[in-house]
């Protein structure tokens, strides 16, 4: 199914897994399995490993071992046109038909033939019948100038096929409320799902932050600081912070969550008890 096609019924809720690099990922799904999320994607190479198998192994036996929609992430600068098709072939051949198109790192691409993550969702779009999913960046893309000028990039990714879009993670809401205007604005007019990391360690989201360009609230820096030391208690605290963005995002019409649970289905547990009922149901 594409996932594209939910949005029209529901709020989605979806995790986000990335393949682990010495464990296996299948007690991870196992439990995620539980929380019927409407998709489960699967990253490429960040937080593990660096091989497209695996993300395709994963994200096929999501799909047809677990029966849970998949989405496999497909970093352009790491491929070439021909690898792409071969890419798209396999995909079709195991039925994920949902693909989230990125440009990925350039400082490590290793490939020419795609410069941005548009180019492989033309490709992509003139080569199968896929459901593509963009990404956005609710506080600006950390290259561009403005945020005017990455909302007019994110225009040239919907015009090019995107179907839905997922949001960088973020920790003030406003950031979002302001950037789906301008994506109105724009005439962008796909489903934006609002990517959610609950913090379990101060390191760990300082880290993230710097890496996306995510702004990190005075509120969230005062919880991080006072539980530094308290590794149950910033997971706990960090949790609620991130129920807390949910519930103001459901008052508001979001259209869906998409959580960076980082392999750990307990976060994904804690939250999913916590909103089920406002926001699920």
């Amino acid at each position: 199914m594409k996932t594209c096609e939910l949005f029209k019924k529901k709020k989605v809720l979806s995790f986000e897994i990335f393949p682990p690099k010495k464990t296996t990922i299948h007690d991870t799904v196992d439990e995620l399995r539980k929380f019927t999320p409407d998709f489960i994607s699967v990253t490429y190479g960040a937080g593990g490993s660096e091989s497209n198998t695996d993300t395709f192994k994963i994200a096929s036996a999501i799909k047809n071992e677990y029966g849970i929609e998949s989405v496999a992430h497909l970093p352009c600068v790491n491929f070439t046109k021909s690898e792409v098709l071969q890419i798209l072939e396999d995909f079709k051949m195991v039925g994920i038909e949902n693909i989230l198109a990125l440009r990925g790192d350039a400082k490590l691409a290793s490939k020419t033939d795609f410069k941005y993550a548009s180019d492989l969702i033309s490709f992509i779009k003139e080569n199968g019948d896929f459901n593509i999913i963009g990404a956005c960046y609710p506080e600006g893309h950390m290259e561009c100038a403005t945020i005017a000028e990455d909302i007019r990039n994110l225009k040239i990714k919907v015009d090019a096929g995107a179907n839905q879009l997922i949001t960088q993670l973020f920790f003030d809401n406003e950031y979002f409320y302001s950037f789906r205007e301008k994506t109105i604005a724009a005439g962008i007019n796909v489903p934006i799902q609002a990517g959610i990391m609950p913090i379990v360690s101060k390191k760990q989201i300082e880290r993230m932050a710097a890496l996306c360009g995510a702004s990190i609230p005075k509120k969230l820096l005062s919880i991080m600081d006072k539980y530094e030391d308290n590794s149950d208690a910033m997971r706990d605290a960090g949790i609620f912070y991130a129920v807390e963005q949910i519930y103001d995002l459901a008052s508001q019409g979001v259209d869906g969550i998409h959580l960076y649970i980082m392999n750990n289905p307990y976060i994904a547990c804690r939250i999913y008890e916590e909103i089920n009922n406002s926001f699920v149901a």
